[in-house]
């Protein structure tokens, strides 16, 4: 009780413009530091659809560069209704909402666009709705790219990472994953992965091509190996608080402009892929084509610990199925 009357006491000495019923804006969070990352630019365009559709009643303000918290507080503080929406990584809800699990294991997906179709589809909608009993209002998923290893030397087999320290997450599916492979997973705060790297206190690391570059991480270790061993999307949440005080029409017109935005979203990502990947081969980066087929057969012990209810096996089964 204490926490959350703290949560809104610091929400509400940091809005704006508060929400009502005839209009509003709302705020929406991001930890993203770059006014041109692609959730915050995919949050902001549909803020001009809301705006547009809505005649000027509703309009979404984005405070980005972690302004409004972390994506564990702003969590906190949506659930409340303190926060009207923030943009998360899924990884922090599978703790909450039991099925985003499901697009959080590994080798799941088999291309993006495989992904896209998966959570475009009937099985992404279900994730999305299992969040609505814990508070929240799924609207959109993003993009956050394909996650590989990346060390000091080429790993082309699972062979390669045994004994490696490869700083992951700290999440138990992250420990879990790397362990499977037989490395020694070590959790470990983002902003201390370059010094780590450069000092030998880890031997590896693993992110999307976009982190590689954005953290110079790449300045340290030179091998960028494709194990593409998660596409883990991005959520975009709204409070459940919120919502329900707002008309079936007013809802309507909110979750289509999410839709709308995620489009947005996805192209702006593909084009900052090919940036990264670009300025990482100029610093000095090889990009290691690897055995998938190796590093998929040592999984089926993290499918068993993280996936198990009928629900979550069928979801699974019908993301696999996805053609």
């Amino acid at each position: 009780m204490k926490i959350q009357k703290t949560l809104l006491a610091v929400a509400a000495a940091l809005t704006l413009v508060p929400v009502a019923s005839s209009a509003a804006t709302f705020r929406s969070a991001d930890i993203h530091n770059a006014d041109d990352y692609p959730t915050v630019v995919a949050v902001k365009y549909m803020s001009d659809v809301l705006e547009k559709k809505s005649g000027g009643k509703y309009k979404i303000k984005v405070f980005n560069k972690g302004a409004l918290g972390t994506e564990k507080e702003t969590i906190d503080q949506v659930k409340i209704g303190a926060l009207d929406l923030t943009r998360v990584n899924i990884s922090p809800m599978n703790a909450i909402c039991q099925k985003t699990q499901v697009p959080t294991m590994p080798f799941l997906f088999h291309s993006v666009e495989h992904m896209r179709k998966s959570l475009d589809g009937p099985a992404g909608e279900e994730i999305l709705k299992d969040c609505e009993a814990q508070g929240f209002i799924g609207l959109a998923f993003y993009d956050s790219g394909a996650r590989s290893i990346y060390a000091k030397k080429p790993i082309k087999t699972v062979a390669d990472v045994k004994g490696l320290k490869i700083r992951v997450q700290q999440s138990d599916l992250w420990v879990s994953l790397i362990g499977a492979m037989g490395g020694n997973a070590t959790p470990m705060p983002y902003g201390e992965v370059y010094t780590g790297l450069k000092t030998g206190l880890i031997d590896a690391a693993e992110n999307n091509i976009p982190s590689f570059d954005t953290s110079k991480h790449y300045e340290a270790v030179k091998f960028y190996s494709k194990t593409e061993h998660s596409m883990a999307p991005e959520m975009l949440l709204m409070s459940k608080v919120i919502w329900d005080k707002l008309p079936k029409a007013d809802q309507d017109m909110i979750r289509s402009a999410a839709k709308e935005s995620v489009a947005v979203q996805r192209k702006k990502w593909d084009e900052q892929e090919a940036k990264s990947l670009a300025v990482v081969k100029a610093g000095g980066a090889q990009i290691v084509e690897v055995d998938k087929a190796s590093f998929q057969a040592v999984m089926g012990p993290v499918y068993d610990k993280f996936i198990v209810t009928p629900d979550m096996k069928r979801l699974v089964k019908s993301i696999q199925d996805t053609k």
